[in-house]
Order: C-alpha cells, then sequence, then structure tokens
C-alpha cells in the first residue's frame, strides 16, 4: 500500500465533513446576523430613541462566538484523527492510553451536546424574530402612509409611548432601511444555525463511534492475533492430513 493510501485510511471522512459543515454554518452565521441586529438596534435609536449601549460590545461577542466554535471544530477533529485507521493503534496502544481516549471521547461528546442545546435555544430564537419581521414586512407592503405597530405594544418595554407606535413620517427608515435589508439576514442566519446543529449532531455521532473502536481496540487486536495463529497453525500441518 502506498503513502497516499495509508494517508487516506487516516483520515476520519466523517469529523471531516462535520468540520467543514461547523465552519461554514457558523461562518454564515455571524456574517449574516451581525449586520441584521445592528440594523435592528439602528432603527430602535433613531425610530424609539432606546439607548441600548449594553449592546455596543456586540461585535466582541461574536468575534468570541467565532473563535470558541472554531477551536471546538479543530479539537474535535483532532480528536478523530487520533481514532482513525493506523493513528488509533499508534496512539491508543497501552491500557492507559485506552482510558484517556474513552474519557475525552466521552468528555467531548457531553460539551458537543450541551453546545448543541445551545444552539437549539438560538435556532428557537431566530424562529420568532423570523416570524416577527415577516409580519412586519407584511405590514410594510400593505399600508401606503403610515405603519400602525400599536398592535404590537406588547413586545415594546412598559412606558413607551403609544404614539410613536403609529410610524408615519420615518416610515422609509422602518421599512425600505431596516425591516425589507433585515428580513434576509435573519432568514439565512436561522438557516445557518440549522446547519451549525446538523454539524453537532454529527460530531456527537462520529465520537460515539470513535468511543466503542478504543473501547473495543484491544478485543479486536486479540482477535486478529488468534486469527493470525490459527492460519499458520493450517499452515503447518501437512497436506496429506486433509
Amino acid at each position: 500500500m502506498g503513502k497516499c493510501a495509508k494517508c487516506m485510511t487516516r483520515v476520519p471522512y466523517g469529523t471531516l465533513i462535520a468540520t467543514i459543515f461547523c465552519f461554514a454554518g457558523v461562518l454564515t452565521f455571524l456574517t449574516c446576523l451581525y449586520p441584521a441586529v445592528r440594523l435592528t438596534l439602528r432603527m430602535f435609536e433613531d425610530l424609539f430613541t432606546y439607548n441600548l449601549e449594553w449592546l455596543n460590545e456586540l461585535q466582541l461577542v461574536f468575534i468570541i462566538v467565532g473563535s470558541f466554535m472554531g477551536l471546538l471544530a479543530i479539537t474535535l477533529l483532532i480528536v478523530g484523527i487520533c481514532s482513525t485507521g493506523a493513528t488509533r493503534s499508534k496512539v491508543y496502544r497501552g491500557w492507559k492510553s485506552r482510558v484517556g481516549g474513552r474519557i475525552s471521547s466521552a468528555l467531548c461528546m457531553a460539551i458537543v451536546y450541551i453546545i448543541n442545546l445551545l444552539w437549539l435555544a438560538i435556532a428557537c430564537c431566530l424562529v420568532v424574530v423570523v416570524f416577527v419581521f415577516h409580519v412586519l414586512r407584511g405590514l410594510c407592503d400593505n399600508s401606503r402612509d403610515c405603519v400602525d405597530l400599536q398592535q404590537f405594544h406588547f413586545m415594546f418595554p412598559n412606558g413607551t409611548d403609544i404614539k410613536t407606535l403609529n410610524i408615519c413620517k420615518k416610515k422609509k427608515i422602518f421599512c425600505t432601511d431596516t425591516i425589507i435589508y433585515a428580513e434576509p439576514y435573519y432568514i439565512l442566519s436561522f438557516a445557518a444555525s440549522i446547519v451549525v446543529i446538523i454539524s453537532l449532531l454529527h460530531y456527537i455521532m462520529c465520537l460515539a463511534a470513535n468511543y466503542t473502536r478504543i473501547k473495543d481496540q484491544e478485543k479486536f487486536k486479540d482477535l486478529q492475533e488468534l486469527q493470525y495463529l490459527q492460519d499458520s497453525e493450517m499452515g503447518t500441518l501437512p497436506k496429506d492430513r486433509f
């Protein structure tokens, strides 16, 4: 077997596919959600004079999320490489190394499971946001002069002036500059979150398979040695016995 073929047998294709999906989903999510949130915040500041200074560090939050998910994906890819093919036999040769490999796989599964729940919560929130923006887009398309948001007063903080919810002069800022532009970004962000969830589920399946391989590696090795001994004994027997 050539060097290229040996190298190909050591590639964790399942984990690699999950990593590609994770990077693509997180990158799309952050790229689309950031401008959508900025447009929404600007709308609240211009139309309803809300001071949302605590969201000024939003860019830092996005950088932290992207860095964490990227580091997690690279770590899981390394774990997959160590648990695949001939690399597994070299890395998890001893008893202690196999126990460490099983613990690391189980720990990664627990972490990925918790993160997957967080992404499910994010996806559920984005479903609500997409629905709200879709309804607002319909109001913008159907109204000629003013957009009446008084029916959605429960979505605004207490003390909001009801008159400000009837948007007339600033309809262009609300509809054209915010809703029409932000809605596609939120939809793409929701789709990207689903891709991330799928990649995390794929990671869990790969980690479970790697855990089983590491656990049963010694049994497979004993079976291979037993098969080799049986073949050797059969080869040394004289032919006239058959």
